[in-house]
């Protein structure tokens, strides 16, 4: 379906797709830093919604086709203080535009994949507007704890390089961003990379939204007591090769959440490479799917998200360490 707009309150106007027939369950998909909701390859999305899922995805505030929000960014300084008076708005500013998209489009309880910065507001989501929420999958995403889920000492010089205006320029800016975080060898296929980021270049092309965003998370700071609210079915996904947030923030994201899942992903990167969508879409659906059917069939843990109460009988998955 071509882009679609609502306008969700406050100012903000998201644009949106979808995919797949609306009368099946909800999926909504959060992209994360800097990226637009065309990472969610068109590809993906249609083998999400063959799988029995109504697909969404939309551009968050400040990137993309969505609302882009007036202010400055943060000064460098400001980042590297982690100062949190540099926020235009906040990780649940941005939680609730998801949320009120959810409402505005009637689509009820929708099963909620983040990933990266879009895993921190689809936890900020569940645990927020819990009935909003029907499950939620976290990917490559962390608590915001200083103690795990940082990223390597390489990487940081990449992202502190100025970005070039200049299209091409930019491409192999970016290009190089994607080397440094992506997943390594024969799993990253650079002329893809590079066609996404020349077709989201074309598309919009704001070098301060950015570090808006980036603002948002640094404020938001450690959403570990928030994290533990959260009472919805739970998958948390990561690379174990990731380098922009490590792999030790996933497994903080699962030890917060009562009842979450770890799954592992061998050698995947900060990204989503197409070598590996048959695993990740079928654990994507699979979670919603078994979470929609307990739901229906009157699951404790379900009704229990409703209430914010959970069957004390239900134990947590362990963690791996």
């Amino acid at each position: 379906m071509p882009e679609q707009f609502c306008d969700v309150g406050r100012g903000i106007t998201l644009c949106y797709e979808t995919y797949g027939e609306p009368s099946q369950p909800t999926a909504l998909l959060v992209m994360g830093l800097g990226t637009q909701m065309i990472a969610w390859h068109y590809d993906f999305c249609r083998q999400l919604a063959d799988r029995g899922l109504h697909v969404v995805r939309f551009d968050n505030r400040d990137i993309g086709h969505s609302t882009h929000v007036s202010g400055a960014p943060p000064t460098l300084a400001q980042l590297l203080t982690r100062s949190r008076r540099a926020a235009r708005y906040s990780l649940a500013d941005m939680a609730e535009d998801a949320a009120a998209l959810l409402e505005r489009l009637s689509l009820g309880r929708a099963h909620v994949v983040g990933a990266s910065m879009g895993g921190m507001i689809a936890q900020t989501l569940a645990a927020r507007h819990p009935t909003s929420v029907r499950s939620l999958v976290s990917i490559m995403s962390n608590t915001g704890s200083l103690f795990s889920g940082q990223p390597s000492l390489r990487v940081y010089s990449t992202f502190l390089r100025h970005a070039p205006r200049e299209r091409d320029a930019f491409i192999d800016h970016m290009a190089g961003v994607f080397a440094a975080i992506g997943s390594p060898g024969e799993l990253r296929d650079p002329d893809e990379i590079r066609e996404l980021i020349g077709a989201s270049y074309d598309r919009d092309h704001d070098p301060d939204g950015p570090g808006r965003q980036l603002a948002a998370i640094i404020a938001a700071g450690n959403r570990t007591a928030e994290l533990r609210r959260i009472s919805v079915p739970t998958l948390v996904i990561h690379g174990t090769a990731d380098r922009l947030v490590g792999f030790s923030g996933g497994r903080a994201t699962a030890r917060a959440i009562r009842g979450a899942r770890l799954m592992p992903v061998e050698g995947m990167g900060h990204d989503l490479p197409r070598v590996l969508w048959p695993q990740l879409i079928d654990a994507i659906a699979t979670h919603a799917l078994t979470a929609e059917a307990a739901a229906g069939a009157g699951d404790p843990a379900q009704e229990g998200a409703l209430t914010g109460r959970r069957d004390p009988s239900l134990r947590a998955a362990p963690i791996p360490r």
